[in-house]
């Protein structure tokens, strides 16, 4: 019976007895990879990743360093050139160097934002859905309270009350994002303690929490990880949002606060590729994101018959 306590999710018709086969690591990766939209998605955070690591080698400039002229004039407000291919800013930095260094932070937060919220959906979706009863009614009217508060409001007077900084950020988000992993998780929890094998490992004494993380768990996790590629995403655009809206920390250099002080120079009427160049690498990464997420889930789909 413990043959089925894999990362599979069984088919409801599946005799508890059979065990179920278990595609590799190898196998299941060149399954997801070969879908063309998937490749690209990949090869462009890939991209991002190899740019956010190698900064200090790759970024023409440092981040915060003024750009002069060979006569020592300042390279202020410069059109996209060949020398500067991004343009500079009202203080002469260069904006392309500006977007790699960001990269660093706004693809951290994000990361570490899912990782967390991910966490904590899965954990009470689990809970919510093999415990039942009261705790299942207190914790999903918990998340139907939690789907009625507005992120950027929630977050704002958060981090007006606790400070600026990353750490209260990434609370801010996985405090509200955790939401859906839940609801989805509970969902196929209900499903999965039905199994046999699932009432198998209780008549043989197993603890209640043994059987939550040992034998459900693991069928959960493809679902969990589904989740975390989009909740990046997610996490991208709310840093970036609350970044330009100021509320980042003061020494903090992402792609929302590239744009943030683009706005507040007062230059966005002739200074045009000040916001569009780290806009476009939020779209560029926010999209990628989303090609190997709906790659996976198509995976998903056809390896277990389970969709989000």
């Amino acid at each position: 019976m413990s043959s089925t306590t894999t990362g599979e999710l069984p088919d409801s018709h599946t005799p508890a007895a059979a065990p179920v086969a278990v595609p590799g690591f190898r196998s299941g990766l060149r399954a997801v990879l070969s879908d063309r939209s998937t490749r690209v998605g990949v090869f462009i955070i890939v991209a991002f990743l190899a740019l956010a690591a190698l900064a200090p080698l790759v970024a023409p400039y440092a981040p915060l360093e003024r750009v002069y002229h060979p006569d020592g004039d300042l390279a202020r407000l410069e059109s996209p050139s060949w020398q500067h291919p991004f343009g500079t800013t009202n203080y002469g930095r260069d904006v392309l160097s500006q977007v790699i260094w960001g990269a660093q932070r706004t693809m951290s937060v994000g990361v570490a934002a899912a990782f967390v919220t991910v966490f904590l959906g899965t954990n009470v979706g689990l809970i919510a859905g093999y415990v039942g009863g009261r705790s299942d009614e207190i914790l999903m009217r918990i998340t139907d309270a939690v789907y009625a508060i507005p992120f950027l409001p929630f977050a704002i007077v958060l981090i007006a009350v606790l400070g600026r900084s990353t750490m209260i950020l990434i609370l801010a988000i996985a405090a509200l994002f955790w939401r859906t992993t839940a609801r989805v998780v509970r969902s196929q929890t209900l499903v999965i303690k039905e199994r046999a094998y699932v009432r198998a490992a209780h008549t043989g004494g197993a603890s209640r929490w043994r059987v939550m993380y040992v034998h459900i768990l693991p069928n959960v996790i493809p679902l969990s990880l589904l989740y975390g590629m989009l909740l990046t995403a997610e996490a991208v655009m709310a840093e970036a949002s609350l970044s330009f809206l100021g509320f980042a920390p003061a020494d903090a250099l992402s792609w929302g606060t590239v744009m943030f002080d683009a706005f507040t120079s007062q230059e966005l009427r002739t200074a045009w590729w000040w916001t569009l160049f780290p806009g476009l690498a939020i779209m560029l990464f926010v999209l990628a994101i989303s090609m190997v997420g709906r790659g996976y889930e198509r995976r998903l789909q056809s390896a277990f018959g389970v969709s989000r």
